[in-house]
């Protein structure tokens, strides 16, 4: 249990955003009381629906970076885009090295900037920023809402609700269409006190997701920053947790705005965009979160996942036993795929790591970066196995490190100052070597996140922490070290931002679109293969089973080097569940190739039967109970179950890869992000959901499903499947889950693209 961190465990009232109290003065409602939050006055400022309870939200800007924007863009387009209808910032900040696959990185990027002329955008160069940073600098403000396809679009201390999700909710936007959710349940972060020396944002982000994750306690809610702890931190600090909140699964995230807010939008020629946001005199949340942040210690999230948290301390008192427990986590997830011992990493009782990283949208800010720098002064990381970078957010913090004096403190003490990239946060940049533990401020440290193969026999991990330990670690050369226990003076920096490095580099149509201009498409950019309607029937075979407690986006389809494929549809597919299960991909396309031979019209049910040894037993089965059963009325798609799959990246990939291999669904015990739920249904994908226990059907099997599109259409809350094996057919249940009407559309069309072409 993380003592600093106290979970009420029921709603209450905040009084004049200081006192927490269960019943309200003068009898005012839970339910009006409930209006008094920030959430609800920037949620009613964008809903269109006129009903607050059915939210259809309008955002002032939307952002990409380069591995999203290409298939956002060929989707809109696919759906009849003509114009951006609100700003659109695409960024290059995830496939900015050019070192994979010959030309295709670099043909993307000049996709993007013929896209941002011929409709109406902006356009980032690769190096300049990392898309989060160019968003708080350049975007962000008081009461604004911003949509952008990665997960961690979190502008929240700047008082600006924004949200990550799949490419399809951005082509929404495009579409003049809106973003429908139901209003969410709003948690109250209430921050007392404030950060011991050596204390940074990651450290309170860490406790805070260490504490709040596994409970599911702000699962798709949004987490509102309150309480006299604000007001301690620096708007620097204030992001610096807020970008965190991604990890604890929450749908978005809002601070309480003051003096520091106003200050860094001033800073930044932004002034007019500052308003104070507060809760109301009486304000009622549906859970109350206390956070002490005198009581936070320097923390680390052990490999392989955010919520695996510590303090320092209790790692080094109980280290054996705690890697240990780390070594049983992975067992769980390789088996013996790879030989995983973090005990090698122990010299003379103490933890040897061998790299640290400070990087990108929560690990590069200005004040992070000054303070390493400062604890690294004088230092001498060494010649030995332990390396450091450091990669600052965007070349205005950049900048300013070169002329406060950081960047010679880093490069003094044998630190490596790299470009804006985010590429070691997903196994694209600084990938460690075979069986090496990296510590990191960045914002995930899932398996195969930083670049590893598990396939290949390859692993490494990664341990999340806060820039002030790494670099207190990296002055012990690398061995593991709380800042706590350094001494040094950490100062206080002045920063100033030069917009004129954005003037110069930054194409900005300050929204007019010039449809004269051509669209520059590599040979890698392709167009989405055509997907049909859904079928009266679906048979699905299960070609991959996981039993993971959580499979993540990046086990779905991995990032890295993968990430460089991202404009062609079919050949990222090849990608799909390579790390976690190889055989998936061609399991699913032979199921394919049966559906794509239906829709050909070259088989008759009776000759599928002849044709396939493998399904005409199946086929005689359904048959015997569901005699009107025809390839006319029936699809066949592939389908994989995992118990709780979609936690962590935004990627539509997750889902769109399976699609395009014929997936007609995914069945899962619960589905951990609204994001990669929401992702399933833009692509036309049943997010079938199954109770927890034993499934009543196993890896190869077949599922037949009759009268789907009908469920679908009349909103079944319990659908009827059929496991079908050894000649008979075992009924069981599945359930889909609240749906919209606009999402049943989408999935009876076949996907977002059907539907706008309908």
């Amino acid at each position: 249990m993380i003592e600093s961190v106290t979970v009420r465990g029921r709603g209450g009232f905040l009084i004049n955003g200081v006192d927490i109290a269960d019943t309200a003065p003068e009898g005012v409602s839970a339910e009006e009381a409930g209006k008094g939050t920030i959430s609800y006055g920037i949620l009613k400022a964008h809903n269109t629906s006129g009903n607050m309870e059915k939210l259809k939200i309008k955002f002032d800007c939307i952002t990409s970076h380069d591995i999203t924007y290409v298939g956002i863009i060929q989707t809109a387009r696919a759906s009849g885009l003509q114009k951006f209808p609100l700003p659109y910032v695409l960024t290059n900040c995830h496939n900015s090295l050019c070192a994979v696959g010959g030309t295709i990185n670099e043909d993307d990027h000049v996709f993007g900037l013929s896209a941002a002329k011929k409709y109406g955008g902006a356009y980032v160069p690769p190096h300049q920023a990392v898309i989060h940073q160019y968003a708080r600098e350049m975007l962000a403000g008081c009461g604004k809402m911003i949509l952008g396809s990665d997960s961690h679009t979190r502008y929240g201390a700047l008082g600006t609700m924004a949200m990550g999700e799949g490419g399809p909710e951005l082509v929404k936007q495009l579409l003049s269409q809106t973003y429908d959710i139901d209003y969410p349940g709003i948690v109250a972060i209430y921050l007392t006190g404030e950060p011991s020396f050596g204390v940074g944002p990651q450290d309170v982000a860490l406790a805070l997701i260490g504490r709040l994750f596994a409970e599911g306690i702000v699962k798709n809610r949004v987490m509102e920053f309150v309480g006299p702890g604000v007001s301690n931190l620096s708007e620097d600090f204030r992001i610096g947790i807020d970008v965190m909140t991604t990890e604890t699964t929450c749908l978005s995230s809002i601070w309480r705005t003051d003096s520091a807010t106003e200050e860094f939008l001033s800073l930044h020629g932004r002034a007019d965009d500052y308003r104070e946001l507060n809760p109301a005199s009486t304000a009622y949340y549906d859970e109350i979160v206390t956070v002490d942040l005198s009581n936070i210690k320097p923390m680390i999230a052990m490999p392989f996942h955010p919520s695996n948290v510590y303090t320092i301390e209790e790692v080094n008192s109980n280290l054996s036993d705690i890697l240990s427990d780390v070594e049983k986590r992975a067992k769980v997830s390789f088996g013996d795929k790879v030989d995983f011992d973090l005990h090698r990493k122990i010299r003379d009782k103490k933890l040897l790591v061998d790299q640290g990283i400070i990087a990108g949208c929560a690990g590069g800010g200005f004040e992070n970066l000054c303070a390493a720098a400062d604890i690294l002064k004088g230092a001498d990381i060494g010649s030995d196995e332990f390396t450091m970078s450091v990669y600052p957010a965007s070349m205005p913090v950049y900048a300013e490190l070169v002329k406060n004096g950081a960047v010679s403190k880093f490069i003094d003490a044998g630190v490596v100052v790299k470009t804006c990239f985010c590429g070691p946060c997903f196994g694209a940049g600084d990938t460690p070597s075979n069986n090496a533990l990296s510590i990191r401020h960045s914002t995930r440290n899932f398996p195969n996140r930083e670049g590893s193969k598990v396939q290949n026999g390859q692993i490494s991990s990664v341990a999340l922490m806060d820039a002030r330990s790494i670099a207190a670690t990296a002055a012990n050369k690398g061995i593991l070290t709380p800042a706590s226990e350094m001494d040094v003076e950490i100062g206080k920096y002045k920063y100033f931002f030069d917009k004129g490095i954005y003037e110069k580099r930054v194409f900005d149509s300050k929204g007019k679109a010039d449809p004269d201009t051509e669209l520059i498409l590599g040979p890698n950019i392709k167009d989405w293969p055509q997907m049909v309607a859904l079928t009266d029937n679906l048979l699905l075979k299960v070609v991959s089973e996981i039993h993971d407690p959580v499979t993540t986006t990046d086990e779905l389809i991995p990032s890295g080097e993968t990430s460089s494929y991202r404009s062609n549809p079919l050949g990222l597919a090849e990608f799909a569940l390579s790390r976690k299960d190889p055989s998936y991909v061609p399991r699913a396309k032979e199921v394919r190739a049966f559906e794509e031979a239906r829709e050909d019209g070259v088989f008759s049910l009776e000759k599928m039967i002849e044709a396939s040894a493998e399904i005409r037993p199946v086929l005689r089965s359904i048959k015997e109970k569901f005699p009107g059963m025809t390839w006319d009325n029936t699809g066949i798609g592939s389908t994989i179950f995992a118990v709780k799959p979609g936690d962590g990246s935004a990627r539509e990939q997750a889902a769109s890869c399976q699609k395009v291999l014929g997936g007609w669904a995914n069945i899962a015990n619960e589905y951990a992000t609204k994001r990669y739920r929401s992702n399933l249904i833009n692509w036309g994908m049943l997010p079938f959901m199954i109770e927890k226990g034993e499934l009543p059907f196993k890896n190869l099997d077949y599922i037949f499903v009759p009268d789907i599109r009908k469920a679908v259409e009349e909103k079944w809350d319990d659908i009827k499947a059929y496991a079908v094996k050894d000649g008979s057919l075992t009924e069981f249940g599945l359930s889909l889950g609240e749906l919209t009407d606009d999402e049943r559309q989408i999935i009876l069309d076949g996907c977002l693209i059907n539907y706008n072409r309908v």
